[in-house]
């Protein structure tokens, strides 16, 4: 009924500053403008994917908030490529910050964060999909991808 997922990415956020602050790790100081370049188009990416799904959900007049029945079963825009457009977002935007700011943990913690919404939000939502959507949802899993 809580919608994890933005909780636990900005946990993840959290986490991986107090990590670096505590435990840091080292950075090459080499090409850091490299890394910072990286962070920035993927956050911009995950930016532009985050907004295109929300787009595509209200278009097809369903609801954005993961804790809220759907409406219809999305299958159009970015759901084509990825079941789960907007926690790819999240994941590329924390793993972002962590390049841009040159912080390694980030990208840890953006991996368990990965690992933690789909186990507590994905695997609830599947569920729910699979029983308002039944076949048409199985069919739409069988040809697109849970993350990438």
């Amino acid at each position: 009924a809580f919608p994890w997922p933005p909780l636990i990415y900005g946990a993840a956020i959290a986490a991986a500053f107090l990590l670096q602050a505590y435990f840091p790790l080292a950075v090459a100081e080499t090409n850091i403008w490299i890394a910072r370049a990286a962070g920035g188009i993927l956050i911009v990416t995950a930016i532009v994917l985050d907004v295109w799904a929300m787009r595509t959900l209200l278009d097809c007049h369903t609801t954005i908030l993961p804790n809220r029945c759907s409406t219809h079963l999305v299958t159009s825009g970015p759901y084509r490529f990825t079941r789960n457009p907007i926690y790819l977002g999240y994941t590329l935007a924390t793993a972002g910050i962590g390049l841009a700011m040159l912080n390694p943990w980030c990208i840890v913690t953006a991996m368990i964060a990965a690992g933690m919404t789909n186990a507590i939000a994905i695997k609830r939502e599947e569920m729910h999909l699979l029983s308002r959507f039944g076949i048409d949802f199985e069919r739409y899993c069988n040809g697109t991808t849970r993350w990438i």
